[in-house]
């Protein structure tokens, strides 16, 4: 492979015989002869390296020099690696008339080319078979321009219409990801019954996916619930799985389907204890390119006009006739929560947070607003009098209205604590959070010497609500950005929950209200 080498000349066989570009640039096998005959001579002692077109790779095609071994300094690459890690390490990149010589260009090199294809002639190439009427110099921005955005029409598959080449690029790229993730196929192993059917639309389409109790030996990567997974999980390896920032209009625990799922190879972003790929990610986000920058900063203005949030419950009326004064939010969470007992400090219980916000504030105006699935019944976590701390209780509110009520959050660990600082709202932490240790809280509990970066809202909104969740679109079955699962939370063209989800939620709901469930 070509990351033994630090220097190389890429030669580019990237077609195959019959293809229309090469008969168009006057070209023939004798072309592919020369042109490896000139990566030679005209670069002595570099190792040379042939990538092949992935259809003869997989014998749909016959490609130029099929069946050439790799001998001497000469190597064929008909493994499927990423162009542009060919490219970086290349010191020259000689082609007849492939795409990887525009390619090149963009990658910052000057491709010899011995064709005619759409990119020579701009002073960007060598070129070996001149176009006498291009006489134009060009830029690479203005050839990118020409070719990606002026030339071709894109096509945005979730709404069915023509779109801009980033539109584009933005579904590229999930696309690309779940295809990276998933091309292996995986297994999903002690998984509730009632999250396989979109575990299977989110994780399968590549390969598949299938369930199983324990982990087999067949080497197939695995998957497990993050709050599930047991220690044999653990010991194969298993990649840790779990709800994103933006899941749905519904709660988990009335078994509403997500919107997004994160994978975490290291940990899962809940657990302080240990490193997660989304601390790596906030750890190196303050170097933030301004593409990923604007993005970003969209996304938070498009949640704050719209005002969703991850569970987007919620529709009571806001209360009347709170006194003046400074307003504090005190967040309730479900106490038996993963993220309680693994990042909480001294303060693990509602009662004792409340408790703590008003002896901090004695003065302030306490609202309360107790977690959704323990309000339902569904989970651990009512405190039996909140009215003696607290000046009101928003048992129905939603988050948006909530956190608008207030001037500061007081909270554990609750992720409703990275919604307010979306919302520029000052937040206090006695617990670890995702969201806490990077200068953006008020923190309480003990620091994590691992979170040494200082990133701003938008570097931190980067890294947890796009570079580390996947996104399903319920509409198209399709991977997809977080725009388009944005735009279905915002206009509510989200597919009923199926007839037999809803019916094991009702049976769920009664077994609460019986006592027979936490």
């Amino acid at each position: 492979m070509p990351d033994s080498c630090p220097t190389w000349d890429l030669t580019d066989l990237y077609a195959d015989i019959g293809d229309a570009s090469i008969k168009a640039s006057r070209a023939d096998s004798n072309s592919f002869k020369e042109m490896l005959f000139l990566a030679q001579e005209e670069n002595p002692g570099a190792r040379i390296i042939i990538k092949t077109h992935p259809e003869s790779r997989h014998g749909l095609r016959e490609g130029y020099f099929s069946g050439m071994k790799s001998e001497g300094r000469i190597e064929i690459c008909d493994t499927p690696i990423s162009p542009w890690a060919l490219l970086e390490g290349a010191i020259a990149v000689y082609t007849v008339s492939s795409q990887l010589g525009f390619e090149a260009i963009l990658a910052g090199h000057k491709p010899v080319v011995l064709g005619q294809p759409f990119y020579v002639g701009w002073g960007l190439t060598d070129d070996r078979q001149p176009l006498d009427r291009r006489q134009r110099t060009l830029t690479r921005a203005q050839l990118f321009a020409a070719a990606m955005i002026l030339y071709p029409v894109w096509y945005d598959p979730y709404r069915d219409r023509l779109c801009s080449f980033e539109t584009t690029l933005d579904t590229m790229e999930a696309l690309a990801r779940a295809w990276r993730d998933d091309h292996q196929g995986w297994t999903a192993v002690g998984m509730s019954r009632w999250k396989h059917p979109h575990l299977r639309a989110m994780f399968g389409g590549a390969k598949g996916i299938s369930f199983r109790k324990s982990p087999p030996a067949d080497g197939t990567p695995l998957m497990a619930w993050a709050g599930r997974m047991d220690e044999a999980a653990k010991a194969a390896g298993a990649v840790r799985v779990e709800d994103g920032f933006l899941r749905s209009r519904g709660l988990g625990a009335r078994l509403v389907p997500p919107l997004s799922l994160v994978l975490d190879r290291q940990g899962i972003y809940y657990d302080p204890t240990a490193p997660s790929d989304l601390e790596d990610l906030i750890n190196v986000s303050e170097v933030l390119p301004e593409a990923d920058r604007t993005r970003a900063e969209r996304l938070i203005a498009r949640l704050t006009r719209h005002r969703i949030s991850k569970y987007n419950t919620g529709a009571g009326a806001l209360p009347q006739g709170l006194p003046a004064g400074r307003r504090i939010l005190v967040v309730g969470q479900v106490e038996d929560d993963a993220s309680v007992r693994l990042g909480a400090g001294e303060v693990r219980t509602n009662a004792a947070l409340l408790a703590k916000a008003r002896a901090a504030n004695p003065a302030a105006v306490i609202l309360y607003k107790p977690h959704p699935d323990v309000v339902a019944g569904l989970r651990k976590g009512a405190v039996p009098d909140p009215l003696a701390f607290a000046d009101a209780v928003l048992d129905d509110v939603s988050a948006a209205d909530a956190i608008d009520l207030a001037d500061d959050i007081w909270t554990i660990t609750s992720t409703l604590g990275f919604e307010a600082l979306l919302r520029g709202k000052r937040v206090t932490c006695l617990g670890q959070p995702f969201y806490a240790g990077w200068g953006l809280t008020d923190d309480r509990a003990r620091p994590i010497p691992r979170r040494q970066a200082r990133p701003d809202i938008v570097a931190l909104a980067h890294a947890a609500l796009i570079a580390y969740p996947r996104y399903f679109d319920p509409v198209t079955g399709m991977a997809c950005p977080v725009e388009v699962a944005l735009e279905r939370l915002e206009t509510g063209e989200i597919p009923a929950t199926p007839l037999r989800t809803r019916i094991a939620s009702e049976i769920q709901d009664l077994m609460a209200m019986l006592g027979l469930r936490r």
